[in-house]
């Protein structure tokens, strides 16, 4: 398991030591992994446009093929959903 955004290295260490996140979070900071992967997008809030991420997560079998996309993802319940999924793939 990778997480990744467009936050800087240093962020991520601060992120993942306050969370203890036990897997690693890559940076992607020139959102070139992001835009290929088509969830770099132009985001609104307050009135105000910017580009960002889509939270999104993608499973990649051992085969190194891509078995499942989840766009748009909400944190709720998302974990314990994919787990069940990949359960159902083996």
């Amino acid at each position: 398991m990778l997480g990744l955004s467009t936050d800087s290295v240093k962020s991520h260490e601060k992120f993942a030591a306050k969370y203890g996140f036990p897997y690693p979070l890559l940076a992607d900071e020139d959102a070139k992994v992001a835009t290929a992967y088509d969830v770099y997008k132009e985001k609104s809030m307050y009135g105000k446009t910017y580009m960002g991420i889509d939270r999104s997560t993608f499973v990649i079998d051992a085969a190194g093929h891509l078995a499942r996309i989840y766009p748009k993802v909400k944190v709720d319940g998302h974990a314990q959903a994919v787990l069940e999924d990949l359960q159902m793939m083996v």
